[in-house]
């Protein structure tokens, strides 16, 4: 497996995205909390480019104790991702379908976040002028 350099932890901000080619590949970076994911850019119902989507959360029932009413909670949030053509979500940790989560999903790759050597040093080269002209020498 090849590592790719595809941002700075300042480009991609708590909660933004950064969309980037790899490979051919249609990718997006997440930051979620400080944590980054990376999903395939397609979603598997109809192929819409799911960087175009929106982030946000989801709203789910939870029971109260002692036969009280049920109530709805806020949860994941910044952690949903909806497909731009259709509304499909996936949890973009897992990439997972929310409704369907052992059967549609979509590709994951791992990321992770490294400081860079503390010397960074360019491989260089003899370079010669003769005449008009500009040789390199490898």
């Amino acid at each position: 497996m090849k590592e790719y350099i595809v941002a700075t932890v300042e480009e991609i901000p708590t909660g933004e995205k950064k969309h980037v080619k790899i490979e051919g590949r249609s990718i997006c970076i997440f930051n979620v909390n400080g944590d980054y994911f990376a999903l395939r850019n397609s979603c598997p119902h109809q192929g819409a480019p799911l960087c175009e989507g929106s982030v946000g959360g989801m709203t789910v029932c939870e029971s109260t104790s002692q036969g009280s009413l049920d109530q709805l909670v806020f949860i994941k949030e910044g952690e949903i991702l909806r497909c731009p053509w259709h509304g499909w979500e996936f949890d973009i940790k897992t990439g997972k379908s929310i409704n369907d989560p052992q059967r549609c999903l979509v590709k994951t790759y791992d990321v992770k976040v490294q400081s860079p050597p503390e010397t960074l040093q360019a491989e260089t080269y003899p370079v010669i002028i003769r005449s008009d002209y500009v040789i390199v020498t490898i």
